[in-house]
This record gives structure tokens, sequence and C-alpha cells, in this order.
């Protein structure tokens, strides 16, 4: 195992395994090839092609689309082909912050391919004993990586919100953070991944925040979803990031990109200019008709 492997394995995604989801001439999601023949039964809101799914052209509007697919995703959860309804809607934009497209219950998005969004923060401390990093453990209840080591604070990006009123609103219930203290965090970049699932596709974006938290901030879960939190030094939670997988599987991105900004992990590494581009989305495969799929 080594740095890159997580990197890697965030970004196993073979575009000929399935099929663009068509907006017009604007890709806005990819469906398992394996899995097209669910939506048969949906004339009135996809055209299924060989090579492309389409929205047909009278799901006119945001509203008509997002009505059209609240309706589908309840018909894939009793085929089993979603696990739930989460009652968490995304807002499918063209491009950040770009026009709403639709919105899509957050159970629904590895199903239908479409872009998600999310935060995560580093929250540490710098004492004698050098750099050391809050870390939080999954609940056991948890339906993606249960018990798994995860960031201080981290979170989907849902409708109505955007970045940073995400990221005060998870600090508040997951770390039970004031948002005086959680403002404090600073933007430092993005990271890309695109990973084929059981469900379909992840097709995320996550926001990153660094935040050195006061020496007497001590890490409170209110909504249940952490069962505990431990401040591990930066170099054993490196270790544990390059030899196993305790972390879910895409904190492990977070915290190899917090390393690098650190200097914690240093251009001597035979990995460095491989994990600097992966991170950002250097390992994303595009389909080979490429952006321009036709009419």
């Amino acid at each position: 195992m080594s740095y890159f492997s997580h990197v890697a394995a965030c970004n196993r995604f073979d575009p000929e395994d399935f099929l663009p989801l068509l907006l017009g001439r604007r890709r806005v999601g990819f469906i398992r090839r394996d899995r097209a023949a669910l939506l048969s039964g949906f004339p009135a809101v996809f055209a299924i092609g060989e090579r492309t799914i389409r929205f047909v052209r009278a799901l006119d509007t945001p509203a008509r689309r997002s009505s059209a697919l609240a309706e589908v995703s309840r018909f894939l959860v009793r085929q089993g082909a979603i696990a739930s309804i989460r009652g968490e809607a995304f807002a499918i934009t063209e491009g950040w912050l770009g026009p709403l497209l639709f919105e899509l219950d957050r159970g629904a998005v590895p199903f239908f391919g479409t872009r998600s969004h999310g935060v995560h923060l580093n929250g540490y401390r710098l004492d004698g004993d050098g750099l050391g990093i809050w870390v939080g453990i999954r609940a056991l209840d948890k339906k993606v990586a249960p018990g798994k080591l995860d960031n201080l604070v981290a979170g989907g990006i849902g409708a109505g919100y955007d970045a940073r009123t995400t990221l005060i609103k998870e600090a508040g219930e997951e770390a039970g953070m004031t948002p005086a203290l959680a403002c404090r965090a600073l933007p430092v970049g993005a990271l890309l991944y695109r990973m084929a699932v059981p469900e379909g596709l992840r097709d995320d974006v996550l926001f990153s925040y660094d935040l050195e938290v006061p020496a007497d901030f001590v890490p409170r879960n209110t909504d249940g979803e952490i069962s505990g939190f431990d401040l591990m030094p930066l170099a054993e939670c490196l270790r544990r990031v390059r030899e196993t997988d305790d972390f879910k599987f895409n904190v492990n991105l977070v915290l190899i990109d917090f390393a690098l900004r650190h200097g914690a992990i240093a251009p001597e590494e035979a990995e460095y200019l491989d994990l600097v581009t992966g991170l950002r989305g250097g390992l994303i495969r595009e389909p080979r008709e490429g952006a321009d799929f036709g009419s």
C-alpha cells in the first residue's frame, strides 16, 4: 500500500461501462450500462440510446426535471437499485454555482452519476509535541464507511447552501464548534475524483479547509454521526494513510493534500508529482466522444 494507492482507488472509473446522461448537449451525469434498462419504463423522462441517455425535451424547467427524477428515484428504491431516499436534495447546476438544472435526492446521486460537492475540514493543533490532527470516528450505523476514521468535519453541500454555510453548519453538528471558530477556517483548495461504486458513480469535488484550533478546544458530536474523536500526531495519521485502510476512502485524499501543503510529504517522495496531479483530477477519464455528444 502507498499514498498513491488511495488516489488510484478513488479514480477507478472506466467510461466504457457507463452511458452519459445528457441534458441537451450538456453531460450532467453517468449511468451504468447494466442499469440503463431500469429507466426504460419512463419514456416521458428519458430517451435511451446506444451511446447516451437524454432527458426528453418536454422536461424544460428545473422544477419539471426535479419532479420527474423524484418519481424515478422512488421507483429505483423499490427495485433495490437505490438504498433509500435520504430526504436531502443536492442542487445539480451548470458548473459550480451556475444556473440550477435540477435537484436530486442525495441517495440517488450515485445512480445518476451527477457531480456532488462537499466540504472537509482539517482541524489541527500545534503544541510542544508537534502538529496533531483531530480525527473523528464514524458511527457504526453510518451507511457509508461505518467505523472508519474521518476528518474533524465533513459534509455534502445540499441545495440552498454554499461551501461556507455548509462548513459552519456541519462544524456545529459534528464537532460542537461555534460559528465564530468555524469562520476562522481557511479554504485551501479543491480535490476531484471519479469513482465507480456498486450503485453507480461518485463524481465528487471536495472543498478543503484548514483550521488551527485552540489548545482548549475539544470536539463534541451532536448529530450522532461520529462516535468519538482522537487527537492524532500527524506522523501517525500519515502512517495509517500509507499503510492501512483505516480512514474513509476520500478522507485519505484530504489528509494527503494537507501533508503536501504542510511539507510532511516532500518532492523527494517518488509519488510526489503523481499525488499532486491526481488529487486535482489528473486521473479523471472522459468518454471518447468528449464533451460534444451531438444533438
